[in-house]
Parts: C-alpha cells; structure tokens; sequence
C-alpha cells in the first residue's frame, strides 16, 4: 500500500526515502525518449537496491534527436537503433537487466513526437495492466516537449484502468515548464560522476548537445539537478526533484 498520509500531509518538500514505499511496490518507467530512464537513475538505483519489481518501457524510437551527421547512413530505423543501443550500454552500466526493458518504438508524428492514437495506448495499456504497477516514474506534463507531455497524459489515461491508487513520480527535466517539487532525491559528488558517466553513453544525445548548447548532456542534466538542490536549500549539492501525482480510481489529483 503506497503511504497516501504521508504524500497528504506534507507541508514541505521532503528526502523521497521518507516515504517508505514497501519493496514488493511495483515501479514502472515510462520513457518517452531513451535517456529518459537516466535522468533520474540516482532514485531508480535507490530502488534498484532495494529489490523493486521493475519495468522500463521506452515508448519512441526518437530518431529526430540524433544528427544526420552521427551515423554513416542517416536513416530513421538506423538512427532508432543508435539509440537503442546507447541505452542498453548505459542500463548495463547501471545493472539493470535487459529482460526487463521492452523498446516498443511507437508511432510518432512528422515532427518525431510520440502520437496518441488508438495503437499506441492500446499497445502500451496491455503491458501496463500486465505488469499492474504501483509506482510510475515519467517526466511532469507541464514541458515543452511534448512526447513528455503525451506521455504524461497516456499516464493518466492508464492508472484510471487500474482498481487501485498509482503514484505517479513526476520529474522535472530541463524543459519543463512548471512543476511542484514535493519530493527529492539528494545526492553528492560522487553519485553526480557515476550519473554523468552513465548518460554519457547517450554519444548521439552527448554530441547534439556539444555541438548545439556547447556542453554534454552530463552537464545539461546535471545543471537542472544542481538548481533543484539549490532551492531546496538542502545541504547536498544535487537532487532530483518530483511532484507527486495520484491516480486513484475514477479521479487522478496532484498530491497536496
């Protein structure tokens, strides 16, 4: 049973830990993009260490995000396999099992967004009622991009099928828009080097983002980790941050 009293009566932002979901919690990853997984890999390997039940779906191939100049043969299946394979790199960096990641590459529009026709919910709800979670982690709705934006949404649409509460842990990522940081993960120096390191398996994501912002994806990560902590005012000089989202039945609400 997830501890609703404690998302409810938190007047503040409190350490994620605190909130002592049991071991045997299902927790799901929605990633729109690959790389997705990795912005929060300090809380995932939190859970990862405590022995979860864990899934990670990575809903899009997200081919527009790698440059014609990085592969040989500048393909959309060519570029969905870059991406794929920097993934699984940096899963096995982490530990995770590939037998718990399934690629599903869903249909995405002209522009390389995910689309939320009939197939991809479909497709995405089997597993999701299949696996039955009782946590997902995904980015926030309230960004820029809108495969995250979809996706939170598909989020939504999905923890409604289930007869019990779902949290949702709602990231903030660097192009989100407005978000209520309610929990965090801090960490230090240390875990901030092992975490750059793993995203820096994301070559084609580590190279647009030298070549188009004149620093890594490490960086670009880390910068939004490094600013959460800052107005947090905690004392660790990293955190990822989250707003809590419950779905609940027939109602889904931001957790008060």
């Amino acid at each position: 049973m997830i501890p609703l009293d404690k998302i409810q009566s938190a007047s503040k932002p409190f350490p994620l830990a605190e909130l002592l979901i049991p071991t045997e919690s299902r927790i799901l990853i929605l990633a729109p993009h690959p790389d997705d997984f990795d912005e929060v890999a300090v809380t995932l390997r939190y859970f990862f260490n405590r022995k979860h039940p864990m899934q990670l779906l990575v809903l899009t191939g997200a081919s527009s995000g790698v440059l014609d100049s990085f592969v040989d043969l500048p393909t959309k299946e060519r570029k969905e396999e870059v991406r794929q394979i920097e993934q699984l790199n940096a899963l096995e960096f982490f530990g995770f099992p590939a037998s718990n990641v399934q690629f599903l590459r869903l249909l995405e529009d002209p522009t390389g967004e995910l689309v939320l026709d009939e197939t991809n919910p479909s497709a995405v709800g089997t597993i999701f009622q299949d696996f039955n979670p009782d946590v997902v982690s995904l980015p926030y709705g309230k960004d820029t991009n809108l495969s995250h934006q979809r996706t939170f949404q598909l989020f939504q649409e999905l923890a409604l099928t289930l007869p019990k509460p779902v949290l949702g842990l709602c990231h903030r990522d660097p192009k989100t828009t407005d978000i209520k940081i309610q929990a965090y993960f801090p960490f230090d120096e240390e875990t901030a080097r092992w975490k750059a390191e793993m995203l820096r398996f994301h070559r084609s994501q580590h190279t647009r983002n030298l070549q188009t912002r004149n620093y890594g994806i490490d960086d670009r990560i880390l910068n939004t980790n490094r600013a959460i902590a800052r107005e947090l005012g905690i004392k660790e000089p990293y955190a990822e941050g989250f707003e809590l989202v419950v779905v609940n039945g027939s109602r889904h609400s931001a957790a008060k």
